[in-house]
């Protein structure tokens, strides 16, 4: 029984529930899917028999059931949406719990509007975490389908390199799902043996390219074109359609990029003027404010600046990262990387000095009250810029060996193409080739002329300078593919890997001017959260400690008629300061990390490393702001 005979008015009972989905998971093995995965990520249409899922009442629960199979967990929409209910439960009742505490230990009681209020906060905080944790398996769904589109073109060039040699989808298939192992090219390997299985004439393309038409309709386009190609004749509309086909993908990729880019600038500029620069201006403007006698709310003041703030930048941050287009998937760098050496203890000291560092100065030129705001800051950033600075610099080492690589491809190639051997080839063009791409090479050579083993282990294997623990992946993943199909085709492979060099050429140079362009609108973001609003912060609190003897912040009472408040409650430094303190350095962590999100992709490693530069830089600012203003008010 499936969703598409069952009519929507049928009890719907337990029974009947767990009936229907052994029916479902025995037609499914039957069809021989090796995961159900796949089939989860097949765009949904309600009736057309391509869904493995109940639909029920339309309530959204396929999607739902299919992301969880995308991000692997064993729960299907009905469990998720239990454990978010209960989770909103859980939590209402511990600000409820919270509160009343609060209340009760404070000794004070709670006035009806206090009552009202409290419950209102316990069932808006219950609401938010159960949409929370209803939504976050389609959130993290969408982020894993982001980064599969991004080894869309290492899987088509595999593809198109393996069909312009032999034209047999069945064994192209193969040689591009072999290339990886990520969320595309297992999903290319499914509908393969799927296909192997059935007997499909095209190997399972076809359905690959329908599961993900949905989310990247560009590679539709291209698998059309790479089964016409193969259909063709090779000696005439062949190589030509194979070319489109790997173009298709290229521009499909630029694209989203562009578009991305120029619809960035509108929700950029929004979150810059309602989350950065209207805060600052009321934080600008808190001196006269105090000034004039305008009573403030010492929890309201915290509260909006520590949390609430805080939290709508970074929900609006993610929202704009979910959005970005990875154009190249960025390489994994860990603590498996001979350049990355053990910096725990480093790590630690390192941040357990600049804490203590600022805990010493911060009275000095601030205030006793600056010590631990200002030591959790600088502590914090130093720990992040210590702890990351290696594998940084193996970023930067990796980026320069794959920037040689399609010079690489094109020399190999033109030497594959005048009848040289590729392990011939190989060790030629690393001599004749300067920098990290020709050492890389020429050490693959040496590996696999004193092991006697592939080009492919030599190159990628475990230990190789283009394997899993020397940064893998993307244009070292590419480049390696191609190296090895000319292995096994030899000489007509030749001017396939000169094709193959121009296209990697191309998309870097596409990469590179997307990144360019993102870069005029997070730059104005960087500065900001490392510089100015610190600058502002700090010279912010400078006044307002200057203002003694002024009815302010915690002033709420005794107003007289004419509007001003009563005086006799002093404006408290110790308040304003470690408040617009947080304030500036959750900042500083924020929206570095937006900026560099959106200009280089999440990459721990980079956007760690600035976020850290940022804190220790607000840290400075913020007291150069706050000594400037001293000094000049006296």
């Amino acid at each position: 029984m499936t969703a598409a005979t069952r009519s929507a008015d049928q009890p719907r009972s337990w029974v009947r529930r767990l009936t229907a989905g052994a029916e479902r998971a025995i037609a499914t093995a039957a069809r021989a899917w090796p995961d159900r995965a796949t089939a989860r990520m097949v765009p949904c249409r309600e009736g057309d028999g391509r869904c493995d899922f109940d639909h029920g009442d339309g309530d959204g629960r396929c999607d739902l059931d299919r992301a969880c199979a995308v991000i692997g967990l064993a729960v299907d929409a009905d469990q998720v949406t239990a454990a978010a209910g209960t989770a909103g439960v859980i939590a209402g009742t511990g600000a409820l719990v919270a509160a009343l505490t609060a209340a009760f230990l404070a000794g004070s009681g709670l006035p009806p509007q206090g009552v009202v209020a409290v419950g209102c906060l316990s069932i808006a905080v219950g609401g938010v975490v159960a949409v929370s944790v209803h939504r976050a398996p389609v959130i993290a769904a969408a982020v894993v389908r982001t980064r599969a589109i991004a080894d869309a073109t290492t899987v088509v060039s595999a593809l198109s390199l393996s069909l312009r040699l032999n034209p047999i989808p069945e064994r192209a298939v193969r040689f591009a799902a072999n290339g990886g192992d990520g969320p595309l090219q297992r999903s290319l390997r499914e509908h393969g043996e799927r296909a192997a299985v059935v007997g499909s004439a095209d190997a399972g393309l076809s359905s690959f390219a329908a599961e993900w038409r949905e989310w990247f309709p560009a590679l539709d386009r291209s698998v059309a074109l790479l089964l016409a190609a193969a259909a063709a004749d090779p000696s005439d509309d062949g190589p030509k359609l194979l070319i489109r086909a790997v173009a298709t993908v290229e521009e499909g990729l630029r694209d989203r990029s562009a578009s991305f880019a120029g619809d960035l600038r509108a929700p950029v500029t929004g979150l810059y003027a309602f989350g950065v620069l209207l805060p600052l201006a009321l934080v600008g403007t808190l001196p006269a404010a105090v000034a004039a006698g305008v009573p403030l709310s010492p929890t309201a003041f915290a509260a909006v600046y520590d949390l609430l703030l805080p939290a709508g930048l970074a929900v609006a941050a993610g929202r704009l990262l979910l959005r970005r287009p990875v154009a190249l998937p960025a390489p994994r760098i860990d603590a498996s990387h001979p350049a990355v050496p053990d910096r725990r203890a480093a790590t630690l000291l390192g941040g357990v000095a600049g804490a203590a560092l600022s805990w010493v100065v911060a009275p000095l030129i601030v205030d006793d009250w600056a010590s631990p705001v200002l030591a959790i800051g600088t502590g914090v950033g130093t720990a992040l810029v210590v702890y990351l600075h290696p594998r940084r610099e193996a970023r930067r080492a990796i980026a320069e060996r794959d920037r040689g690589l399609s010079d690489a491809l094109a020399l190999l190639g033109r030497r594959v193409a005048d009848g040289e051997a590729v392990e011939r080839a190989l060790l030629a063009v690393a001599s004749s080739l300067d920098g990290p791409t020709g050492d890389a090479l020429a050490a693959a050579a040496r590996r696999r002329s004193a092991l006697g083993i592939t080009v492919e282990t030599a190159l990628a294997g475990e230990g190789a300078p283009f394997g899993p623990a020397r940064g893998a992946g993307g244009r070292a993943a590419d480049a390696v593919t191609a190296i090895v199909a000319a292995g096994a085709a030899g000489r007509p492979a030749g001017d396939a890997l000169v094709a193959h060099a121009d296209r990697l050429a191309a998309l870097a140079d596409a990469e590179r001017a997307a990144r360019r362009e993102l870069a005029t609108v997070t730059s104005t973001l960087r500065d900001t959260a490392a510089l100015f609003g610190p600058l502002v912060g700090g010279a912010t609190v400078a006044l307002a400690g200057r203002l003694d003897g002024l009815a302010g912040i915690g002033a709420g009472v005794g107003a007289s008629a004419g509007g001003t408040a009563a005086a006799g409650t002093a404006v408290s430094v110790s308040l304003v300061g470690p408040v617009v303190g947080v304030y500036v350095l959750t900042l500083a962590a924020t929206l570095t990390a937006l900026a560099t999100g959106l200009e280089r992709g999440l990459d721990t490693t980079i956007v760690g490393y600035r976020v850290g530069l940022a804190l220790v830089t607000a840290c400075a600012a913020f007291v150069a702001g706050h000594a400037a203003v001293a000094m000049i008010v006296g």
